[in-house]
Order: C-alpha cells, then structure tokens, then sequence
C-alpha cells in the first residue's frame, strides 16, 4: 500500500472535515492549496497530516 504508512483521506472525509463539498476539495487540489495523490483508479487521496495543518491554518486564522 503506502510505504511511509501516511494514513490517506477520500474527498468526501476531507470535505466533511471543512464543511464544505467534495468538488471544492477537488478544486484545492487543483489550485495547489493541497496536494492529491492519485490511486491505481484515478481517485484522489489526500494525506491526513497535510489535511489537518490546512486545518490548523484555516481554524487560526478565522
């Protein structure tokens, strides 16, 4: 699976995570707010610990 054992969110647990919806979290990723990687299907997976300092960042801020 992932060799350094990052553990991996779906769109749907990150959006969940900043309340909005999943296609804005497509659109981080496509903007370069986050960075996605790409499962054998095509789907994105973001790494949780990114997520979570985005998270930090966001919550300090407001």
């Amino acid at each position: 699976m992932n060799s350094d054992h990052e553990v991996l969110l779906t769109p749907s647990e990150v959006a969940s995570l900043f309340r909005v919806d999943p296609k804005t979290v497509t659109r981080w990723a496509k903007s370069g707010k986050l960075t996605s990687i790409r499962t054998l299907g095509g789907h994105r997976r973001y790494k949780e610990s990114e997520v979570k300092a985005l998270l930090l960042k966001t919550t300090c801020n407001s």
